[in-house]
């Protein structure tokens, strides 16, 4: 149990939560639009996943369930610290599967499982900004947005294309939503796009150091940029499986091999790893 005599249930202060709610639902109302909130002093540096923090500190309640993943992982030490946070400020269960959980927060991945309407992914992003690459003032890109004037994208997309033969970008990978705003999806691979699209699930995105909050609604048009005669593409994995539950068709990660010195590959979802082997046996 939480003693509350301490500090308010899920820390932040309750006039915190309702502006940085009405910040959410004015992200849901516009979807890839960037809103701007007032990012709060949390005990974690900026940088280490304050914005989404700050989301899951807001919108959770005592009977939701929470997982935080780390690139895939359940136990590295950003998730195993903000679980920690997370936990002794609220009370809430914890999970690794994600098919339990209601409120999810993420660093670099989407879980393999597909996601359901009654829960919510919330991503950590130290950009938010797609345009960062083409145009550094921000005025600048706030009325680039407005004017939805994205020729300098799409030129940068052409020319690390006639440069590499191929767009070689393989996180951040950025996305017109519903036609209208040009997004930064957090640095998940190129793989998790695909995701976004029709999802059944609100996505909310969070950059503390930022300011800014974005959303994707369930059922929410998500299109990777790309050429008609250049069809986007994700990592490809076919041939391959994890060592440890040999799944094929998730998204792998590539290690080497302690005692043979070998590329091995296993999922980049501990969960969905772990949960398989539990199957399995």
């Amino acid at each position: 149990m939480i003693d509350e005599r301490h500090y308010n249930f899920a820390f932040l202060d309750e006039g915190s939560k309702r502006e940085i709610r009405r910040s959410i639902l004015k992200a849901v109302a516009i979807p890839g639009y960037q809103v701007p909130f007032g990012s709060r002093e949390l005990p974690i540096g900026r940088g280490w996943g304050t914005g989404g923090i700050q989301i899951t500190l807001s919108i959770i309640g005592k009977e939701d369930v929470l997982k935080v993943i780390d690139q895939g992982s359940d136990e590295s030490v950003n998730a195993v610290n903000i679980k920690k946070l997370v936990e002794e400020c609220t009370g809430v269960e914890i999970t690794t599967d994600s098919e339990k959980a209601s409120v999810i927060q993420s660093r670099h991945r989407i879980p393999e499982i597909p996601m359901r309407n009654d829960q919510i992914l919330v991503l950590q992003v130290p950009t938010p900004e797609p345009l960062r690459i083409v145009e550094p003032r921000e005025a600048v890109t706030k009325q680039m947005h407005a004017e939805a004037e994205y020729s300098g994208m799409w030129l940068s997309l052409f020319e690390d294309l006639t440069q590499y033969g191929e767009i070689s970008i393989s996180s951040e990978y950025p996305v017109m939503v519903e036609n209208r705003y040009v997004m930064n999806p957090s640095p998940i691979p190129r793989y998790d796009n695909q995701k976004l699209n029709d999802s059944e699930t609100l996505y909310l995105f969070g950059a503390g150091r930022e300011k800014k909050i974005y959303a994707i609604p369930p059922h929410t048009e998500v299109v990777s940029m790309c050429f008609d005669d250049v069809p986007f593409r994700t990592e490809n994995f076919e041939g391959k499986h994890c060592r440890l539950c040999g799944a094929a068709g998730v998204y792998l990660d590539e290690i080497i091999d302690e005692k043979t010195g070998e590329k091995v590959y296993e999922c980049s979802d501990t969960g969905f790893c772990r949960g398989r082997r539990e199957r399995i046996s």
